[in-house]
């Protein structure tokens, strides 16, 4: 699919899509819990679709009732001796925990990008706590065969903390007592705080966090209770949102609904970055209203949020002077080498982008050009383009934009509703 986004004043009320991190952990505690889940605002994106497939494939029931999803389970019971993760790198990583918690042997597969991304953490953590695992040279598809016992454990959680909250996930359902986890060079810290709150939302046994060092989970009883449904409502994206919070910033006058300000997801910061810039923006409880002004470069440490790179480059493009942006070799695992990725396609708009150490510099403020670029088949890449064209000398064509249905499905239909002019290779949006 190619798009092409002309330069456009947008304005308007927009409500943020339905967290992803949130949507797939809630489907993971409710495999787990056990009973019936009504989830409110549930996701519809390409990745929560998987989840939602996997854990059905792990036992549970899932139908979609209305604008709710509900979910029947009694635990972790596979239909299935196979997984498939898409491209969600979430989902490989968290599920593959849980789904060892069963003896049935199961192999966790995905596509695209997600093949190539490293699971060598798996092969190196699983056989310490019982469970067997052949990988194709560290990379999908994993066989694994548990049950999963939990051991006090050392694990290193620089790759990525989502690794972390499939452990933490399994070891709550597992009943663990007395055990302890232990972490070094802890990325994302963020999102642990995240999956903390939903196992704690849905009635699991809680570790004690002991500085983000060590989890340790004691003789805590779990509420197993299923007599209730369990009403549990998904909150809206920061990842997602941040793009529509740039694009007013850069190009426009809007509103934008459905984001917590008190929540615990790590893209929130995105407004730290937002504020050093200077940026016209009013947050309140239930929105935020955000307009186009003149914007100061910013200097944003970005190792606990990854994801916020694309949309802040897109925003430092429109900043008077270079931008920096800490925490450059979070990127390299990505759905692209987010990294070299924005580099390149931004340069084509007539941005340059360097890199020093771990830092992103980028030189803003001397204009967005016309272009045509290309997703790199990556979700937040093709967004950060067509944000980045809405404010440019000309118009932008993005191939590949069905990307963000990884985890926008809405995006393009979003832009469009707050007054973008918006064109696919066949029609006008």
């Amino acid at each position: 699919m190619q798009v092409t986004v002309s330069p456009t004043q947008v304005k308007g009320t927009v409500t943020a899509p339905a967290s992803k991190s949130a949507m797939q952990r809630a489907c993971a505690a409710a495999l787990l819990k056990g009973g019936k889940t009504v989830l409110q605002n549930p996701g519809v994106s390409n990745d929560d679709e998987a989840a939602l497939d996997i854990i059905t494939q792990l036992g549970a029931n899932v139908q979609r009732v209305n604008d709710t999803v509900v979910i029947e389970s009694n635990g972790v019971a596979p239909i299935s001796n196979e997984i498939n993760c898409g491209e969600s790198g979430l989902s490989a990583r968290m599920f593959t925990s849980i789904a060892a918690l069963s003896k049935t042997p199961i192999t966790i597969n995905g596509k695209g990008s997600l093949v190539k991304r490293p699971f060598d953490f798996f092969t190196e953590v699983l056989p310490q706590l019982g469970v067997d695992v052949k990988s194709n040279n560290g990379l999908l598809p994993l066989h694994i065969s548990g049950p999963l016992q939990p051991k006090n454990i050392e694990v290193d959680g620089s790759l990525s903390s989502q690794f972390l909250t499939g452990l933490l996930f399994a070891y709550s359902a597992a009943g663990a007592n007395d055990v302890t986890i232990s972490v070094k060079n802890l990325s994302s810290k963020p999102y642990i705080d995240l999956t903390l709150k939903v196992i704690s939302d849905f009635g699991l046994s809680k570790p004690v966090n002991n500085n983000y060092q060590s989890f340790n989970f004691s003789d805590q009883p779990i509420n197993q209770s299923t007599a209730q449904p369990l009403n549990y409502s998904v909150e809206g994206d920061w990842s997602g949102g941040a793009f529509l919070l740039v694009a007013g910033a850069v190009a426009g006058d809007i509103v934008v609904k459905g984001l917590n300000v008190f929540s615990t997801q790590a893209d929130k910061a995105v407004l730290q970055a937002l504020m050093q810039s200077e940026a016209t923006i009013s947050i309140e409880e239930s929105q935020i209203h955000i307009r186009k002004s003149k914007l100061k470069p910013f200097h944003f440490n970005a190792v606990d949020c990854p994801d916020l790179f694309p949309p802040l480059v897109a925003l430092a493009a429109y900043c008077e002077g270079t931008s920096v942006i800490e925490g450059v070799h979070r990127l390299t695992h990505k759905e692209s080498n987010r990294a070299l990725t924005l580099q390149e396609e931004f340069g084509k708009m007539g941005i340059e982008i360097g890199f020093q150490d771990d830092l992103m510099l980028i030189k803003g403020g001397e204009g967005v050009k016309g272009a045509a670029v290309h997703s790199r088949h990556d979700h937040r890449i093709a967004m950060a383009c067509a944000v980045a064209a809405l404010g440019a000398e000309g118009d932008v064509t993005i191939e590949e934009a069905e990307a963000v249905n990884k985890s926008y499905l809405k995006f393009w239909n979003d832009l469009a509703r707050l007054n973008a002019t918006i064109y696919s290779l066949e029609k006008s949006l």
